[in-house]
């Protein structure tokens, strides 16, 4: 008998003590059905199955309609209760032993983008009403209330978790989707209601925790051959439209030094901003994702260029630097070219760090089941990104082959799917005994 089970004896008693033992031994050999797991996985990923193998379900589609029956019947096997509250997001709820403790949280989202594929969120879904059932079946009872979630329309703009931090605005819900509905309209179809969103709000302290499970949607775990991602946190994402005047003329009678080129100056901006991003150190990235040149002839100069900048980093501040740099260079393109530039900011989300003790947990049970890990950031957004503003989150990566998401050939093994769901599972266990 080591020194902390001989004083729980004279705290407790004995049997008390022998009891806890016991029960704690037990759930560190508990694990998940990842056959199972992987089945409903497969089972999932026929509501809106693709003749190219992958996933077309956007929120608000029969599809999405489809899935989410599924799955709140899958929660309901895993003996939660289950509702939708106002905002459309499906909550299955299992009371903790201890009333007085704010709810641990776990979920991710099922929908998916047009002509997508069957793992992105879907994984994070599966697993944890694959975690819940476990523990029903195998009669652990946690001290917090516990909380799955599946979150409405995420590739929409997180729109469910953002119901739940921040509320919708009348100006978000008239927006239209992929699936032609407005997100008002989408939210009455799947089983919400709009005019009460106050009631789907939640207050900062109100969770405990929330824990995320993911594909990485890279290929870095993948190639160094890494189990687990640890996540530290979600980058920001910022977008500027950007519009390059110039001046429009004939392409066979203007001299070359009397030109206005509005896309030779697109094309020194596109490379100033790769040059400029990879020459800081770290794991930035910024990328010019769109153009268009006007009028768009063989014999016109072009006269106006349509583009674009985005830029992600997990330090909003190394992303003001390199905006900073990337204009000090565009001064010097219109300069030399004729030209003027316009940067018109569309998106601007902060970063989401996760808490270092989750991180510190999920790590320590990956290496409790034997595998290994690594920390990395998360370049994609995520519900986690909008529950970070009301509790402390934390978010688990498996490997994605090739690095290949938001495509049919979105793929991860279930080996994998199955290591992160009981570290899923682990690190809800975990959280349960010290948050």
């Amino acid at each position: 008998m080591n020194r902390r089970e001989f004083g729980l004896n004279l705290l407790l008693g004995v049997p008390a003590v022998a009891s806890l033992i016991s029960q704690v031994k037990a759930q560190t050999k508990l694990r998940v059905n990842g056959e199972r797991l992987n089945l409903h996985l497969k089972e999932l990923a026929e509501f809106g199955k693709t003749p190219e193998g992958g996933t077309s379900r956007v929120a608000y589609s029969d599809a999405d309609l489809q899935a989410r029956e599924y799955a709140m019947r899958l929660m309901r096997e895993a003996r939660l209760d289950v509702s939708i509250d106002a905002a459309g997001n499906i909550i299955g709820q299992r009371a903790g032993t201890n009333a007085s403790l704010k709810p641990l949280m776990i979920g991710s989202h099922i929908d998916s983008v047009p002509a997508g594929g069957s793992y992105d969120g879907q994984v994070g879904s599966m697993g944890a009403i694959e975690v819940a059932q476990t523990l029903a079946e195998n009669n652990v009872k946690l001290k917090h209330p516990l909380e799955v979630i599946i979150f409405q329309n995420e590739e929409g703009g997180t729109t469910g978790s953002a119901a739940i931090s921040r509320g919708l605005t009348e100006k978000v819900l008239d927006q239209t989707t992929n699936s032609k509905k407005t997100i008002r309209e989408g939210i009455k179809f799947i089983g919400g209601n709009p005019d009460k969103l106050a009631e789907a709000v939640r207050k900062k302290g109100d969770l405990a925790g929330y824990v995320e499970l993911h594909i990485e949607q890279g290929g870095i775990l993948a190639q160094e051959k890494i189990n687990i991602g640890v996540v530290e946190g979600i980058v920001s994402v910022n977008w500027w439209d950007v519009t390059i005047e110039g001046f429009a003329n004939h392409a066979g009678t203007t001299p070359m030094n009397q030109r206005h080129d509005a896309l030779l100056a697109a094309a020194k901006y596109i490379e100033a901003v790769n040059r400029i991003v990879t020459s800081i150190p770290g794991r930035q990235v910024g990328t010019v994702g769109k153009i268009q040149a006007f009028p768009g002839a063989y014999n016109v100069i072009p006269g106006k260029v349509l583009t674009s900048l985005g830029l992600r980093d997990l330090d909003a501040e190394k992303v003001k630097l390199m905006f900073e740099k990337i204009q000090a260079e565009v001064r010097q393109i219109e300069a030399s070219t004729g030209t003027k530039f316009e940067f018109k900011q569309v998106n601007s989300s902060k970063p989401a760090l996760t808490d270092k003790r989750f991180q510190s947990i999920i790590g320590d049970s990956a290496k409790e089941l034997g595998l290994t890990t690594k920390l990395l950031p998360s370049g994609a957004g995520h519900d986690a990104q909008e529950i970070a503003d009301i509790c402390p989150i934390g978010m688990i990566f498996v490997p994605s082959r090739d690095g290949i998401s938001h495509s049919p050939r979105e793929f991860s093994e279930p080996a994998d799917i199955t290591n992160g769901a009981n570290v899923l599972l682990h690190t809800l266990l975990k959280l349960d005994a010290t948050v």
